[in-house]
């Protein structure tokens, strides 16, 4: 009985590693590194006093 667990969850688990590594492919169907879906951070800027301002205003540098 144990050992048909263990080859349920050994199965379970090979079945499931191709699934999640998610295989990108250019125009020539050869295999290319997948680009990355996470969302560029908007750049913050703060003024000299150090609070929150507009970027481009006189004196705001990127925070």
């Amino acid at each position: 009985m144990v050992r048909n667990l263990m080859f349920a969850a050994a199965a379970l688990t090979m079945v499931a590693t191709p699934a999640l590594a998610a295989p990108c492919r250019d125009a020539k169907g050869k295999f290319v590194k997948c680009p990355d879906k996470t969302p560029a951070k908007p750049t913050r800027c703060k003024d000299a006093k150090g609070k929150f301002a507009k970027c481009g205003t006189a004196g705001a540098k990127p925070a």
